[in-house]
């Protein structure tokens, strides 16, 4: 009885094929098991580590083809080639740690001169406007803008320098800056952004950042990120690097 038991549950679980107009159906779900067996990729935050693992690690076999992919500013991947399941294996991710910046968003005073002091790259002034924006947001306080002007093109603050004397201030738009965006072994690359200031009934200032340039910085940094692999991979015939 047992096994007559046990051979009609088998025959139970079975998948069925049933014609239904001329086509054909399965009463089961079937699930498709693959020729070839994929390990985990390993994670890593920066490129240097990333060509350590290629030039390095003894999980890649050299008669094979892999194919390092620039997804993003802040993503390298490193992929191998087809498989038997027409399939590719991940091996390794760099994932870029990078400051986090409320663009788009007004933020209160002191916490905006701190982020853009510490998110920020220097440079030349005639080519990067941090000096300026820290110069402009840092003279300007609450309840001393006696007169706001904005144009679209600049902004004019008159401040209250004293009882009695004003001094005015102005930041052009958009300004050029240069955030930590993407790996620090490659260039950040610089974009324009609109500055807005911004006084509440209550004379609190705020600052807000609006990036302003479509997004063009990004295929910058995919650019720079491919060029410092391909320098560094050149001896690395197996490696086809693309973005």
């Amino acid at each position: 009885m047992i096994k007559e038991a046990i051979n009609r549950i088998l025959e139970l679980a079975a998948p069925e094929i049933i014609e239904i107009d001329g086509e054909n159906y399965c009463d089961r779900k079937l699930t498709r098991i693959d020729k070839e067996l994929r390990a985990n990729e390993i994670c890593m935050s920066t490129l240097s580590s990333f060509v350590a693992f290629i030039q390095n690690s003894g999980d890649l076999n050299k008669g094979k083809k892999y194919i390092v992919q620039v997804v993003s500013p802040t993503e390298v991947r490193l992929i191998s080639e087809l498989d038997a399941d027409r399939r590719r294996e991940t091996l390794a991710i760099a994932g870029a740690n990078v400051p986090e910046f409320d663009f788009g968003r007004q933020i209160p005073h002191k916490q905006f001169l701190i982020n853009v002091q510490s998110k920020f790259c220097d440079g030349d002034p005639a080519e990067n406007d941090k000096a300026l924006i820290l110069k402009f947001a840092g003279t300007v306080k609450s309840g001393t803008v006696a007169d706001y002007k904005d144009d679209g093109i600049s902004q004019k603050a008159t401040i209250k320098t004293g009882v009695a004397s004003l001094s005015e201030a102005e930041v052009p738009s958009p300004c050029v800056l240069v955030p930590y965006r993407t790996f620090v072994e490659v260039e950040q690359p610089s974009s324009e952004f609109i500055f807005r200031l911004d006084e509440g009934s209550h004379g609190e200032v705020t600052c807000a950042l609006y990036e302003a340039d479509g997004g063009a910085w990004k295929n910058e940094a995919i650019k720079n990120i491919a060029e410092y692999l391909m320098k560094e991979l050149a001896g690395s015939d197996n490696i086809t690097i693309i973005s």
